[in-house]
Parts: structure tokens; C-alpha cells; sequence
């Protein structure tokens, strides 16, 4: 099932956020991983638009949306490879259209998700804050 994120979900998501992210970013540190998730609880998840998927009640997936562009889709990666990812993109889809997203050059089963579904490389940058490179992604409109 896939919900409206609200406010009960945040410790949840979060849990979610770093477990996934230190899956798929393991060439990221401590520190960084910290940074990011005071920004995801203090300043993204009050912005963004985000959905919730959920098995049985309980979230393992989310993607936070800024207009079109996915901030962030994670999954507790205990539920990778079950069609989720997926479902909360054409949910997201469905919602607002045409998508764009980054993702790091070296998160290379996030890219190839990305790519499966439709998704365009569109530019190539230095991330400073990660000190990695940051690939830009789009669906064609």
C-alpha cells in the first residue's frame, strides 16, 4: 500500500534512509551520512511531497518528491527486488509526470533502476559535500 508520508513516519523513515543509504553508499562516511539525515528530518520531509509504502502496516519504502524531481526514494533494503522501488515511481509518475533525479556514479544499482524504468543520463558533476560524482537523470517529457 502505498499512503501520504505524515509526521509518525519520520523516526520510521528515517531508520529506512540510513540503513538503505549505507547500503547503496558505502563509499560515504559517518559524518556525511549524519549531515544528511539532520537535512532529510529538519529541512526535506517538510518540504517534500512524500509517499509511503508499506507491508502490513508497517513502512519499508518511501520516495520524497520536490515538484518533479524524486529527493529521495529508499528502501529498507530487506525489501529490494519485490517490484516496490517501482510502484513508487509510477506512483510518483501518476502524481506529477516526467521525472528527473540524481543519483552518484558510483550507486550503480541505482542507476541501472533509474535506466530500466527510462530514465536519461543529463549531466555528470562533482558533488563537494559528498566529494563524489553526481549523475543527473531524467524521463523524456
Amino acid at each position: 500500500m502505498i499512503r501520504p508520508y505524515v509526521s509518525r513516519d519520520a523516526d520510521r523513515i528515517l531508520r529506512i534512509w540510513r540503513k538503505a543509504s549505507e547500503y547503496a553508499h558505502p563509499f560515504l562516511g559517518d559524518d556525511f551520512h549524519d549531515m544528511a539525515a539532520t537535512a532529510i528530518r529538519d529541512v526535506y520531509l517538510p518540504k517534500a511531497q512524500t509517499y509511503v509504502v508499506e507491508i502490513e502496516g508497517c513502512p519499508v519504502g518511501f520516495i520524497s518528491l520536490l515538484d518533479t524531481y524524486i529527493g529521495g526514494l529508499f528502501l529498507d533494503p530487506a525489501f529490494h527486488r519485490r517490484g516496490l522501488g517501482k510502484a513508487l515511481v509510477d506512483h510518483a509518475v501518476s502524481q506529477k509526470g516526467p521525472l528527473s533525479v540524481e543519483v552518484f556514479k558510483e550507486n550503480k544499482p541505482a542507476r541501472k533502476f533509474y535506466e530500466a524504468y527510462g530514465f536519461r543520463q543529463t549531466e555528470e558533476y562533482f558533488h563537494e559535500l559528498s566529494q563524489q560524482i553526481s549523475v543527473k537523470m531524467a524521463m523524456k517529457p
